[in-house]
C-alpha cells in the first residue's frame, strides 16, 4: 500500500480499550498511534482479500 500525505484524526474510545491497546503496543514495542495504523492496515488488506481492494481516488486527498 502506497502511502499519502499524513492526516490527523481523532478517535474516542473507551478508556478499558486503550488502556489494553497501550498494553498491546508496549508488547510490541510501538506507540498506540503505530499500533493503531498496524490494526487499520492489519484490517484493510483483510478486507480487501474478502472484497477487492478499495478504490480511492488520489485526488480526493487534496481536500483532506
Amino acid at each position: 500500500m502506497m502511502e499519502t500525505k499524513q492526516c490527523a484524526f481523532t478517535l474516542r474510545i473507551d478508556c478499558c480499550l486503550l488502556r489494553k491497546l497501550d498494553y498491546i503496543a508496549q508488547y510490541e514495542g510501538r506507540s498506540k498511534n503505530r499500533e493503531m495504523k498496524h490494526f487499520i492496515k492489519k484490517y484493510i488488506i483483510e478486507f480487501e482479500e474478502k472484497h477487492g481492494v478499495i478504490p480511492i481516488e488520489t485526488d480526493s486527498f487534496d481536500s483532506l
